[in-house]
């Protein structure tokens, strides 16, 4: 089992920056690949970005690629979201997740989510 708590979010004027923190406790963190998903009201939860275990190989969604950055410490048992060059679009919940494999962008095959972070983009 694998508990999973980000930190991190709030309100951020457009083309401004935040970074968001998930903290993992419980089974051995740095075995998993950790991802990122949000949810926007109304739409459905889709994929950011997700980092190895190794944390020496990451993939993003095209929607944020370049601006967006996963980064892992896995003697912190934590991985971080940099957001950078925030847009309105970007504004949801963002959460964590964890599994056993590399290479997934889809939420059915994650086993671990936090409980989420409200990111609001304003323009």
């Amino acid at each position: 089992q694998v508990q999973l708590e980000e930190t991190g979010g709030g309100l951020v004027q457009a083309g401004g920056s935040l970074r968001l923190s998930c903290a993992a406790s419980g089974r051995t963190f740095n075995s998993y690949t950790m991802g990122w998903f949000r949810q926007a009201p109304g739409k459905e939860r889709e994929f950011v970005a997700a980092i190895r275990w190794s944390g020496d190989s990451a993939y993003y969604a095209d929607s944020v690629k370049g601006r967006f950055t996963i980064s892992r410490d896995n003697a912190k048992n934590t991985v971080y979201l940099r957001m950078n060059s925030l847009k309105p679009e970007d504004t949801a919940v963002y959460y964590c997740a964890a599994d056993s494999r590399y290479g997934s962008t889809t939420r059915h095959e994650y086993s671990y989510w936090g409980q989420g972070a409200q990111v609001t983009v304003s323009s």
